[in-house]
């Protein structure tokens, strides 16, 4: 796929282990993370994202197909790579995102997913970005380097 990468899905859980639900927009308040889910208010981890890209080749690995709201991260970008070295930056729309982390893939994605599912995903589950700068997310909107 070639263009500018944009939003394709956007997931949020009200709690942990809570199923996450399919959402087309959502808010994203600045030092908070997105309203509406489980990390909201956390210090750092407030917005998770990952690529279908990378989503694609897990799932080579992995034998099977891997849902984006499996992954339990916040937002699906439809293709390239994820900026994943602390300090770098992402723009949504208005909201700037700074990457945190790498988001290392979790045990109960082999609990949801099936087994295999932990490993697939691992240097492909995307990053952790803090949100410096609020605003709103809709599927569709671009997702630039800043």
């Amino acid at each position: 796929m070639t263009g500018v990468p944009r939003v394709v899905a956007i997931h949020v859980a009200p709690g942990t282990r809570l199923p996450m639900k399919s959402v087309d927009r959502v808010v994203a308040e600045a030092g908070k993370g997105l309203v509406g889910d489980r990390y909201h208010g956390t210090r750092h981890r407030h917005v998770s994202v990952q690529s279908a890209t990378a989503l694609a080749e897990a799932a080579e690995i992995f034998g099977a197909p891997i849902d984006a709201a499996g992954t339990r991260r916040n937002l699906t970008v439809s293709h390239g790579d994820v900026p994943r070295r602390p300090g770098e930056r992402i723009r949504i729309g208005d909201v700037l995102l700074e990457v945190v982390r790498v988001a290392a893939p979790c045990k109960l994605l082999d609990d949801t997913l099936g087994r295999g599912a932990q490993e697939a995903l691992r240097r492909r589950g995307g990053s952790i970005f803090r949100v410096l700068e609020g605003g709103e997310i809709r599927v569709g909107v671009a997702v630039v380097p800043d």
